[in-house]
C-alpha cells in the first residue's frame, strides 16, 4: 500500500470513528425531540424541522425550554423567510404585474412584518433571564411568550384569510404555500412553549 493510500485509509477509518461517536449520542437527542413533537400539531412537521437545528456540531436541544426555543428559532426564520417571499410579490407596484389583488397582498405582507417581530420578541423572552423557575416573574415571562406566538398565528391566519377575497387564483396558490408552513411551525413552537413547566 503506498504512503498516499494508507493515510487516507487512516482518514477514512477516522471519519468512521466519529460517525460512530456521534451515532451514540443523536438517538438520545432524536427521542427527546421526537416524543415532544408529539404533542403538537403537526409531528411531522416538528420533527423534520428540529431535527438538524443548528447545524453539524450544534449540542441539539434537551430540554423543553431548549426545545421551544429552537422551535421559535425555526419560525423566525421561516416567517422572515415567508415575508421576503410576499414583498417579492407584492413588488413596488402594489401587485403581480399590476393584477388585482394588491390590497390584500400587502395586508399580507404587514401581518407577515408583524408576525417576525412577534415571533422574535418570544425567542428573545425565552432565551433571557426569566428570573427563578417557578416565580412570579418566571410565569410572566412564559405568559408574555405565549402571547406573542398566539399573536402570530393570528397574523398569519388573518394573511391566509385576506387572501381568499380578491387575489387571483395564481397569485394565492404562490403565497398560501409560504404562509401555511410558516403557520404550521408557529402552531408547533405555541404547542412546545406551553410544555414549558415552571420548573424548566
Amino acid at each position: 500500500m503506498s504512503r498516499s493510500s494508507f493515510a487516507m485509509a487512516l482518514l477514512l477509518a477516522a471519519f468512521a470513528a466519529a460517525a460512530t461517536a456521534n451515532g451514540g449520542a443523536a438517538p438520545a437527542a432524536s427521542d427527546f425531540i421526537r416524543k415532544s413533537c408529539r404533542a403538537t400539531q403537526y409531528p411531522a412537521v416538528c420533527v423534520q424541522s428540529l431535527a438538524s437545528y443548528g447545524g453539524a456540531g450544534a449540542p441539539p436541544p434537551r430540554s423543553p425550554r431548549e426545545l421551544a426555543r429552537a422551535a421559535l428559532s425555526v419560525s423566525v426564520d421561516k416567517a422572515r423567510s415567508a415575508s421576503t417571499y410576499v414583498g417579492h410579490i407584492c413588488g413596488p407596484g402594489g401587485g403581480r404585474g399590476g393584477a388585482g389583488g394588491a390590497g390584500p397582498v400587502r395586508d399580507c405582507l404587514e401581518n407577515m412584518a408583524d408576525s417576525v417581530g412577534h415571533l422574535r420578541d418570544a425567542a428573545q423572552e425565552l432565551g433571557g433571564n426569566m428570573g427563578r423557575a417557578g416565580s412570579p416573574g418566571f410565569k410572566w415571562h412564559l405568559s408574555n411568550v405565549q402571547t406573542w406566538c398566539s399573536a402570530a398565528l393570528t397574523d398569519e391566519n388573518t394573511c391566509l384569510d385576506g387572501l381568499s377575497r380578491g387575489v387571483d387564483a395564481a397569485t394565492r396558490s404562490a403565497i398560501r404555500g409560504k404562509i401555511v408552513e410558516v403557520a404550521q411551525v408557529t402552531s408547533n413552537a405555541l404547542a412546545l412553549v406551553n410544555r414549558v413547566a415552571p420548573a424548566n
